[in-house]
């Protein structure tokens, strides 16, 4: 029986390498000389220093491009408060993975709604569709391309 999963994950290698790549850029870039501007990153959480807000703004629109290109939705972010420390301003931005119960739940409703002979299980982290048709499922995978969500959707695991 065709089934798949869907899924919401990110390529934390690329995730290094993008973070990396802005790293360098405000290295190089003339209005962050002289500044203390820099990104850290750990497991799925990535802290932006800057010296002001204004800065912090700048650093995340060249963290949000540098993700971009390298295939990681930004829709996945998580911006925390800014914190402000004497001279020096941080801000944390938390990349998501999983799908949480709420918008699991949402998914096994929106399929439901289609009327579509489609079976729709919760499993973890991950919502796995099975069907007797694989135009049914690919059906399913096209009306998800066309909702919007509050996280990005990857389908994963198409089995035949």
């Amino acid at each position: 029986m065709p089934s798949f999963d869907i899924v919401s994950e990110f390529d934390k290698h690329e995730a290094t390498n993008a973070v990396d790549q802005a790293n360098r850029e405000i290295s190089t870039r003339f209005d962050f000389k002289g500044t203390e501007a820099k990104y850290e990153k750990t497991d799925a959480v990535i802290t932006m220093t800057g010296n002001s807000e204004f800065q912090l703004q700048q650093m995340l629109d060249i963290l949000q491009s540098k993700l971009n290109r390298r295939g990681i939705d930004i829709a996945c972010l998580d911006l925390g408060e800014t914190e402000k420390a004497g001279k020096i301003v941080k801000q944390t931005v938390t990349l998501r993975e999983g799908l949480e119960t709420l918008l699991a739940k949402k998914i096994v409703k929106l399929i439901k709604e289609t009327k579509i002979k489609v079976q729709a299980a919760i499993q973890g982290e991950k919502v796995r569709v099975t069907g007797k048709k694989r135009d049914d499922l690919q059906a399913i995978m096209a009306m998800l391309k066309e909702e919007k969500l509050e996280m990005p959707l990857q389908f994963d695991n198409f089995r035949d």
